[in-house]
């Protein structure tokens, strides 16, 4: 059974601007806050941000929420093996367009590889996905191989919210049709859901006022040796991470 958020999935201004390839775009509130989405930036090429992020990947990597593929279509190049899934038909589209691998599936969806992938991304607040932290970090685990790591891109304020938005492009006053579950989370309340859903803390960073926090699965002993990098995309081949990556070892 898919939760793919049919309001997102849906939703006309964000389709319209990642074709544009820049914004203005929210998520909105019930209340009427908006949160600015940073659609330029996900239209561009891979930042010195993003590009510190995937020198910290182990294995074949999984990007959750991929949008329009910068991330993925960095590691392909690379001649990593990776795979970007988006509820987006656009932002798929895209990010094959870049080179990349990408599916249109939402991350609860049956997906390729289930519990063989050596890293999960959750960029760009998508650990929001859902509205549920604790049900994602569950679903995330089992994605990975034993021991896997999870890297994500949290709120650069202490915050923990569960709320209801909807996609805006406010200046011509469109918007999807319907809401969907989302969750905001700073670092402080990732790392209490995380040990709550037997994750431990392997790392977490700042650069360029973005916040990020290395998680690694507790289903393999800290003794055991680092997985594989199985090929879950038969026309790419793993490399191995950097020797300096600065996520720690097991």
């Amino acid at each position: 059974m898919t939760t793919t958020p049919a309001a997102w999935a849906a939703a006309d201004p964000y389709a319209t601007a990642l074709q544009a390839g820049r914004g203005p775009l929210f998520l909105r509130r019930a209340d009427g806050w908006l949160l600015p989405l940073d659609v330029e930036r996900w239209c561009a090429h891979a930042d010195p941000v993003d590009l510190d992020v995937l020198n910290r990947c182990e294995g074949t990597v999984l990007d959750v929420g991929c949008g329009p593929g910068r991330l993925v279509a960095e590691l392909a190049a690379r001649g990593r093996t990776v795979l970007g899934i988006d509820v987006s038909e656009t932002a798929v589209h895209h990010a094959v367009r870049l080179g990349g691998q990408a599916l249109r599936r939402s991350v609860f969806d049956s997906l390729p590889g289930e519990g063989r992938w050596g890293t999960v991304l959750l960029m760009d607040g998508n650990v929001g996905i859902g509205g549920d932290p604790r049900a994602l970090l569950r679903r995330v685990a089992g994605l990975l191989s034993p021991g896997g790591l999870l890297i994500a891109e949290t709120a650069p304020v202490d915050i923990d919210e569960r709320v209801e938005v909807q996609v805006v492009d406010v200046p011509h006053g469109c918007g999807s049709d319907g809401t969907f579950p989302w969750a905001r989370l700073g670092t402080p309340a990732l790392l209490r859901h995380a040990r709550r859903t037997r994750w431990r803390a392997v790392g977490q960073w700042t650069a360029d006022g973005r916040c990020f926090v290395a998680l690694r699965s507790r289903s393999a002993s800290s003794s055991a040796e680092a997985p594989k990098s199985t090929a879950v995309i038969s026309s790419q081949r793993a490399r191995k991470p950097s020797g300096d990556s600065p996520v720690p070892r097991r």
